[in-house]
């Protein structure tokens, strides 16, 4: 049993196993969804970044779950894309662990940047009178500092438990590693390894009540006033977007990873396992670079400006030749 412990250094994926006749068209489009969702991310967080007048918390919030969406997808596209081109798919020990603790810790981060955002519009509609008092700029860097550091810290926790497990397998039924298909690898039950995950679960349905809860009362207070509901309509629908989204392939994945079918088509079972790393962080910066006004006009004049230059460019060239 120990010798098994000390030989399992790499993990094999085997969720690549049967897509060796269109591997360069899943790589060519894996490639560019992943460009796209640097692309609509990264515009959000310079458009906040670089003005002023969206310094205010639902922004900074914003800009803080675009920056987690890109961290959780670095901790899988570059080694999917890299898996789509080989022919052996593994990933070291130490490789694995730290992917599940990316994957893990930045879907807690979302959980958590989702919670303030639902605060923040809790305050701005329910206790409008309070609201600069409560959400100051000094009181926002707290909230997304702890955000960042519980996230990271409870999946930290999480992954030390799940590194001292020992292993009598390495393989790896899936295209990515997380730490509870590595735990099933354990050649015994770890007292540890059951009590984490149960104590992050619990702390993040808190996390699904709250929202619950602030929602049930924004709801309520709309109820009473037409400018309150104009203000949910414009500044919350697209949080209950991404909230759906969020729950939808959080959901899925839950399901998916614990009753699962292995009677389902490889390509089934792998967008099962992508569709969490591909609809969030795509659809959330859409969602609100659309919906949101501020960023929508901010992002509009960005590009009407680049193409006037461009246009007074070329124009300029044709009076001179």
């Amino acid at each position: 049993m120990m010798d098994n412990v000390t030989t399992v250094t790499m993990f094999t994926l085997s969720g690549l196993s049967r897509t060796t006749n269109y591997r360069v068209i899943l790589f060519v489009l894996t490639l560019l969804c992943y460009c796209v969702i640097w692309l609509v991310n990264l515009t959000i967080i310079v458009t906040i970044i670089v003005d002023k007048n969206l310094h205010g918390p639902m922004y900074i919030f914003l800009c803080n779950l675009c920056i987690n969406g890109l961290y959780g997808t670095a901790g899988f596209y570059p080694k999917f894309l890299k898996d789509l081109l080989s022919t052996t798919h593994v990933i070291s020990y130490a490789g694995c662990l730290l992917q599940g603790f990316v994957l893990h810790s930045s879907v807690n981060a979302d959980f958590s940047f989702l919670v303030l955002m639902a605060y923040d519009r809790y305050v701005a509609i329910c206790r409008p009178l309070v609201y600069h008092s409560v959400m100051t700029k000094q009181k926002v860097c707290v909230f997304v500092f702890f955000a960042w550091l519980i996230s990271i810290y409870l999946m930290l926790i999480g992954t030390i438990t799940t590194a001292i497990l020992r292993l009598c397998g390495s393989h790896i039924p899936k295209i990515y590693c997380i730490n509870f298909l590595v735990g099933k690898l354990a050649c015994s039950a770890s007292i540890a390894h059951v009590a984490v995950p149960a104590f992050n679960y619990t702390f993040y349905f808190g996390h699904f009540i709250f929202i619950i809860w602030s929602y049930a009362n924004l709801i309520r207070t709309c109820l009473t006033s037409k400018e309150n509901r104009t203000k949910f309509m414009q500044t919350c629908l697209p949080h209950v977007f991404c909230l759906f989204t969020f729950f939808l392939c959080l959901g899925f994945d839950l399901l998916y990873i614990r009753f699962g079918s292995k009677d389902l088509p490889q390509s089934v079972n792998n967008f099962m396992a992508i569709e969490f790393l591909l609809v969030p962080p795509l659809m959330n910066p859409l969602i609100y670079g659309l919906k949101l006004t501020k960023i929508r006009n901010r992002v509009m004049q960005f590009f009407c400006v680049k193409s006037q230059h461009k246009f007074d460019c070329m124009a300029t060239s044709t009076r001179h030749f």
